[in-house]
């Protein structure tokens, strides 16, 4: 399997790659991984596609994992955020919450799923606002 193109650091097209990146490994379930692991990957896709859509804008972000915090910058500078990428400001307790031992309950196989979707729908977004 050939990886995607690399670009430089600053460029939203390699935000994206790792977004995909991220979400490909969310949605790729195996014997023993913990689900709380792979609902991370859906947010890291989440807040890398959320990124590369600041970065096209031109828009600074600040680096933290709260996805309501940087879908409201973003939408400061004059961006519309639609309602399906606004639901996915619930995947932020899985950046810190869920990463580690004892930081929450275990995630139900109906969190895992919603946490995909809610991703994807965020991936796909960023897709089309950047083109």
């Amino acid at each position: 399997m050939k990886p995607p193109e690399r670009f430089p650091p600053d460029d939203p097209r390699e935000w994206m790659n790792r977004a995909r990146s991220n979400l490909a490994l969310a949605g790729a379930p195996k014997h023993g991984v913990y689900l709380e692991d792979l609902c991370f990957e859906a947010q890291q896709a989440a807040e890398k596609a959320i990124k590369a859509v600041m970065l096209n804008r031109g828009v600074d972000f600040p680096y933290v994992h709260d996805l309501a915090h940087l879908l409201s910058v973003l939408e400061d500078s004059g961006e519309t955020i639609p309602d399906e990428v606004r639901g996915a400001e619930s995947l932020s307790q899985y950046a810190w919450v869920a990463r580690y031992p004892g930081g929450g309950n275990p995630v139900t196989p109906s969190e895992y799923s919603e946490a995909v979707t809610l991703a994807d729908a965020v991936v796909a977004w960023a897709e089309r606002s950047i083109g």
